[in-house]
């Protein structure tokens, strides 16, 4: 990562995390200032784990922040994500701020835990296992795999498969894409309509809708 004061303490707690707790710790950097949110990722310790690397993009959390104000902004510590090849994750994320308090990037630690997850009794509850009812969010290798996890998640939402959707059906999924943040990915409008059987402007005439006041 170039030198810069505003993730220099950052990059080395990155370091420094990531060499205590040992190869199955990855630590990585978003820097969120430059609105390139498809290689917002400026550092990372122990890629392997996900199989990212500086230059990539964000993941569905990190897509999620760019929606909301730095003041609703929080850290989230201790929650389980899953990798494209099903690894469980312990993963906590921290944002980074700048002297005005504006957040201008965030670190996220993601622990394997996988071999831990297959152990039964004591390890299990050292890792949360046994109190998680909800499925671990992904953490997708580009956006391009994180587009497409997010549309699938949109039908699961709705329950059936797109063919049979009605207009409400596609509103409620397309807020859902919306507020996930998925129109911040270029070129994301064109793969929405596809896999959603609409015109440009269907999805446009869609958005306005869910985005009007009278629909907050």
């Amino acid at each position: 990562m170039k030198h810069d004061k505003d993730f220099e303490f950052a990059a080395r707690a990155a370091k420094g995390i990531a060499g205590q707790f040992g190869r199955n710790c990855e630590v990585v950097i978003h820097d969120l200032r430059g609105g390139d949110t498809e290689h917002s990722i400026i550092a990372i310790e122990n890629g392997h784990v996900t199989g990212r690397s500086v230059g990539d993009g964000p993941s569905h959390i990190v897509l999620e922040s760019l929606k909301e104000t730095s003041e609703s902004l929080e850290d989230r510590v201790s929650y389980l994500t899953k990798t494209s090849d099903g690894r469980v994750l312990r993963s906590t994320t921290i944002f980074i701020r700048d002297e005005d308090g504006k957040v201008i990037g965030l670190m996220g630690i993601n622990y394997d835990i996988s071999m831990l997850v297959a152990v039964d009794g004591v390890i299990r509850d050292l890792t949360g296992t046994d109190t998680q009812t909800s499925e671990p969010e992904s953490i997708s290798r580009n956006v391009a795999d994180l587009l497409d996890e997010l549309l699938e998640q949109s039908v699961r939402l709705i329950g059936k498969p797109t063919a049979l959707m009605s207009k409400d059906d596609k509103i409620r999924a397309i807020k859902f894409l919306d507020d996930s943040g998925a129109f911040l990915v270029t070129k994301s409008g064109p793969k929405v309509c596809e896999y959603f059987g609409i015109s440009t402007y269907t999805l446009y005439s869609y958005l306005d809708e869910i985005r009007s006041p009278k629909a907050q």
